[in-house]
């Protein structure tokens, strides 16, 4: 037996290729003496630096021909591989069926299993394909030598992109090309709005320099008028009272910033009310996305304006990095927003540590305010949604309205400490007007959502 094995591995080494270690497939001889695959001895001198040389001896050939196909070779290996088939066959153990003590012949191709001829009549192989073994073991050579096939087919395109290179490199210049693309348009975008912004500050301050010139005019008509006969200085008094009483409140302008609020949604947080901290004027929905004004606020209809605010808190806190949020107050004429410093949350000196936005509501005008500075402008109409972003690191707090894709007003350089909580007020309700709720927008709002409101 073990001289059986001996000579089944002298003829296998003789029959192998010595760069795949298989059985020659298309063997080809070059000057040596020694035999390759062709297609292994394609992609060796392809690859290597000298297309002659033998990849087992490194004796270079003469000529410079690729070397035809050994024919002979090539049905010796076919007949090698079919006497060592059959001698492994017969030597090896365990060629015969446990079961029926017989030589396994057939081959069960749905169980991929080897059977003698009592296997194949049973009923679990009643149904399957039976093939002979010589039959079974011929066509799975040739898949074999397929799947080898389209594996150096495989070899040889990785080869060439990697020699290439070039999807890559063609990636990072297309990539490049489309951000400078995109900067030049923002920079074209910025310098539309830089320039609107020195045209309102020109007409601006030309409207102030009339403004102080009808003021220099008032002054002098007051210094005349107290020289006036009585009768006379009472007939002017109420016109001049009148020009005193107005008071030049600025318009908040909207300088659209293109996809700066599809910027601030990448740090979109999805937040919920704290229905145990509302005021008890205040009714928080059940799914703790929205709040509005109850039955319980009293409000004083003599001074709207100083009238007190109600507020609720987030549930959830804020302790570092960015944090970005929108608020639905299409309902609310009035209303505020802004942000505390929860561990203060139950002292007195409550406005000691908050940051607000106010909108205001007086006759037909709304204004906007913040607390603490000194924001008080005038706008054209209400802010039906309201961007807010918190920066711990730069210390920033600002206030978006989305829909114009503009900013409203900035806190800046500001000491933010752990523990930051939103705060919302949807009010003070005007008299005898019914409001509606101030409305938590959730995280996952898509674009068109937004600009269908």
């Amino acid at each position: 037996m073990t001289a059986t094995m001996e000579m089944l591995q002298k003829l296998q080494k003789e029959l192998t290729c010595g760069i795949c270690r298989s059985y020659f497939s298309q063997p080809v001889t070059i000057g040596c003496g020694h035999s390759f695959c062709q297609a292994c001895l394609s992609l060796c001198w392809r690859a290597g630096v000298s297309v002659s040389c033998c990849p087992e001896c490194r004796q270079v050939s003469q000529g410079g021909e690729f070397p035809a196909i050994n024919e002979q070779l090539a049905q010796l290996t076919e007949l090698g591989k079919e006497f060592c088939f059959q001698l492994l066959q017969r030597t090896k153990e365990g060629n015969h069926c446990a079961t029926h003590n017989q030589v396994f012949k057939l081959f069960c191709e749905d169980d991929q299993a080897l059977l003698c001829g009592r296997c194949c009549q049973t009923p679990e192989h009643e149904a399957h394909k039976i093939s002979p073994i010589e039959e079974a073991a011929h066509n799975c050579r040739e898949k074999l030598q397929n799947i080898q096939s389209h594996l150096w087919r495989g070899l040889e395109d990785a080869e060439k992109l990697l020699v290439q290179k070039r999807p890559v490199d063609t990636w990072q210049w297309t990539i490049s090309i489309e951000f400078c693309k995109l900067q030049s348009l923002l920079m074209s975008e910025e310098n539309k709005c830089l320039q609107r912004v020195r045209e309102e500050q020109q007409a601006t301050q030309e409207r102030l320099f009339q403004h102080q010139e009808n003021l220099h005019d008032l002054k002098g008509k007051l210094q005349r008028s107290g020289h006036q006969p009585n009768l006379e200085l009472l007939q002017n008094a109420k016109q001049l009272l009148t020009v005193l009483s107005q008071r030049p409140i600025p318009e908040m302008r909207e300088y659209a910033i293109p996809g700066m609020i599809e910027m601030l949604r990448r740090f979109q947080v999805d937040i919920t009310l704290d229905s145990t901290s509302a005021s008890p004027s205040l009714t928080v929905s059940e799914d703790l996305k929205s709040v509005k004004a109850g039955e319980g606020w009293q409000v004083d209809t003599k001074h709207v304006e100083v009238s007190a605010c109600h507020y609720v808190f987030a549930e959830q806190t804020f302790s570092s990095d960015k944090y970005y949020f929108e608020v639905d107050v299409t309902q609310l004429p009035q209303w505020v927003l802004g942000i505390h410093n929860s561990h203060l949350r139950t002292r007195s000196d409550f406005y000691a540590s908050v940051f607000l936005l106010r909108c205001v509501k007086k006759k037909e005008d709304f204004y906007l305010e913040s607390y603490p500075r000194a924001l008080n402008h005038r706008v054209k109409g209400p802010v039906p949604r309201i961007g807010v972003y918190l920066d711990f690191q730069a210390g920033i707090l600002a206030f978006y309205n989305v829909l114009q894709n503009s900013l409203i007003y900035k806190f800046q350089y500001i000491s933010l400490v752990e523990n930051i909580t939103p705060i919302f007020s949807p009010g003070p309700p005007l008299p005898e007007t019914k409001d509606g709720s101030m409305i938590l927008c959730p995280a996952h709002l898509c674009t068109c959502c937004h600009l269908s409101c």
